[in-house]
């Protein structure tokens, strides 16, 4: 049985994952609620701290840093914990404001009705619960 990396193993190899890897794409669910247009997303296994919403005119941008990155000789590695990105773009009537929320691996965000401005939007989700995006 190999030994625990140690907490520098795990830094170092998260530094080197980051500066080499492409962010992972994730699935999105969306669909129209009376104020906002929401979109929905599997972002497994990072914080809200790790994660930017940005809303640059007509596009919502999703993104989580690689969380860790533990130096590990996987059997089978079909992904990884962070390191995700996607773009979606917001329909005419949206982008006035975003609020979003992450909690038990899912990332919902509610794209405000109205014009966006000129001004770039971005922020960090809350740990909410998600029933509260609705």
């Amino acid at each position: 049985m190999s030994a625990l990396p140690t907490q520098k193993a795990v830094v170092d190899a998260t530094r080197e994952a980051n500066s080499t890897m492409e962010p992972q794409s994730v699935p999105i669910n969306v669909y129209e609620a009376p104020e906002a247009l929401v979109v929905v997303a599997p972002f497994v296994a990072v914080q809200p701290e790790d994660v930017t919403v940005e809303v640059s005119g007509h596009t919502l941008r999703m993104i989580a840093d690689l969380r860790t990155a533990a130096p590990r000789d996987y059997l089978v590695e079909e992904w990884g914990y962070g390191g995700y990105q996607r773009d979606v773009e917001i329909p005419d009537g949206y982008g006035s404001g975003v609020e979003a929320s992450l909690a038990n691996g899912q990332l919902a965000v509610r794209v405000l009705r109205g014009e966006p401005g000129e001004v770039d939007i971005r922020i960090r989700p809350t740990a909410t619960a998600l029933s509260a995006l609705s």
